[in-house]
């Protein structure tokens, strides 16, 4: 998306102990929010704001800092690397010992609660643009990507907490901040039809816009939300299974790439399997900037990184165990480009496959390293800054969704070339064996495993399918608890500045 961070007289919702004053005074010389909505560059700036809130990323230092602790150190596939150590804050989260107080959790709620802030703001003052000032049609599509923006900053809030608070107006005075926990079902509720009305969006952008939610992306979310839905309100999983498979069929036009390495290092951004990525650049034009520290962050030492985060043992045997049976003759490719470590194909002196070196060139201690988000030239990895792409919902998650709904469904023999095509493309392996359900479940795990490392679906997988308890036991990791630790809970912030949660 071509981003116009405009910071807009706003307030983030659930976080205003301290914004009488901004509430009420006026200055003379600047904007108010009440008379900046005139013209259409208005409303798509005001956009490009909700926009800014994706995945934190606004922040140089905390879209790593946050989104990653947070979402995947709980997971069993991934343990803390040696810096993460430093900061107790990150290491609760793994060990399961964080309380309300904690810092990154917090972090989280505010972020995505300032996005359905600002999401809210253009749903509300776009419509009052003067007709003479934008065009309708420019007007119906902000308004839906609004939609969509303000379904997934929901859906990412639901998919961490067990209870969240439904924001469908945007917080302008103190008063508004205080309201009450909505229960699973409301919140997904309103999900699904803030995602309807964003099927609406176009199925593609101009080379401008390109980031942009379209309406592929708004059927890929709502088919995920009536997946989880299925699961959760056991009640009406067979109605929820329709529905998700209903939205999984409409996500055309993509394909999975054959270059699985490329939609992670910068080399293949916006790929034709990408249906909605979050934009980076090096572009610091007017002094703006739109890089981060990612690879740094996921990078090992030995690889120019702080060493926050590492593959683990179990994620490595995932890997490996269905043997060497790719039509490469070696293990499933998903393996090499996504993780290096040592063995003969990253110790090839003549291929210099771990960025012109071998694996044993750069590591003394022979332990697995990620290779996924690191950008793909050694100029890039020992540059401070990138401008990696982030996908977040991609054509092979929507093909093993698809195949997850279909064997759920009692149609397992729809759901093995699905989870075949996955395999093929992306790992250069065999067709899957067995065709019972039983079977095609376990499959599905297992390719979801080792295609989605560092994507963190991990966590909303096992809680989907009630295996948190096993798994978490299998990890060693004895501080968790399912009653407590499925969820985060509510932070402490928002307990003390909300009347109605206190």
């Amino acid at each position: 998306m071509k981003k116009i961070i405009y910071i807009l007289s706003i307030c983030m919702a659930g976080f205003l102990t301290s914004c009488d004053d901004f509430l009420t005074v006026e200055s003379p010389d600047q904007l108010q929010t009440k008379d900046f909505w005139r013209h259409q560059s208005d409303a798509e700036q005001g956009l490009s704001a909700a926009y800014s809130q994706l995945e934190h990323s606004i922040d140089t230092w905390l879209f790593a800092e946050v989104k990653w602790p947070v979402e995947a150190y709980r997971e069993d596939i991934v343990i803390l690397g040696n810096d993460a150590f430093n900061y107790p804050n990150w290491v609760e989260l793994s060990d399961f010992s964080y309380t309300n107080g904690n810092s990154q959790t917090s972090l989280y709620w505010q972020s995505n609660y300032r996005g359905i802030n600002f999401a809210n703001q253009v749903i509300e003052r776009v419509a009052e643009i003067p007709d003479e000032n934008i065009d309708p049609t420019i007007r119906t599509q902000i308004v839906s990507e609004a939609h969509f923006l303000r379904a997934y900053y929901h859906m990412k809030l639901i998919l961490n907490f067990e209870q969240i608070i439904v924001r469908d107006e945007y917080v302008a005075t103190q008063e508004q901040t205080h309201k009450a926990l909505s229960s699973r079902e409301e919140a997904w509720q309103f999900i699904v039809g803030e995602l309807g009305l964003a099927t609406a969006l176009p199925p593609s952008h101009s080379i401008n816009n390109i980031g942009r939610a379209t309406s592929g992306a708004a059927y890929a979310y709502l088919g995920f939300a009536y997946l989880t839905r299925a699961y959760e309100e056991s009640g009406k999983k067979d109605a929820h299974l329709s529905e998700a498979l209903k939205a999984l069929e409409k996500v055309t036009n993509y394909e999975l790439v054959d270059n699985f390495a490329s939609m992670f290092d910068a080399s293949n951004k916006n790929s034709k399997e990408s249906i909605f990525e979050l934009q980076f650049s090096m572009n610091s034009a007017s002094g703006a900037n739109y890089y981060t520290q990612a690879h740094r962050w996921i990078g090992s030492s030995e690889l120019a990184g702080w060493d926050e985060i590492l593959p683990s043992q179990f994620l490595m045997d995932e890997y490996m165990k269905e043997g060497e049976i790719a039509t490469t003759g070696r293990y499933d490719s998903r393996l090499y480009n996504t993780i290096f470590y040592r063995c003969d194909y990253f110790n090839d002196p003549d291929a210099g496959r771990v960025y012109g070196y071998t694996y044993d060139d750069l590591f003394d201690d022979p332990r697995p390293a990620f290779r996924k988000f690191l950008p793909g030239t050694l100029d890039g990895l020992l540059e401070n800054y990138c401008a990696v792409n982030i996908p977040l919902m991609r054509y092979a998650n929507v093909l093993l969704m698809k195949a997850e709904v279909h064997n759920e469904m009692g149609n397992t023999s729809l759901a093995i070339p699905l989870i075949n095509e996955v395999r093929d493309v992306h790992g250069d392996m065999p067709a899957m064996t067995g065709n019972t359900y039983e079977a095609v479940k376990a499959q599905i795990e297992h390719e979801r495993i080792i295609e989605f490392p560092l994507e963190n679906f991990r966590w909303y997988d096992l809680r989907r399918w009630g295996k948190l308890p096993a798994a978490m036991q299998a990890a060693g990791r004895t501080g968790f608890s399912v009653e407590k630790h499925a969820f985060y809970p509510v932070p402490l912030k928002e307990i003390n500045s909300n009347d109605l949660l206190n």
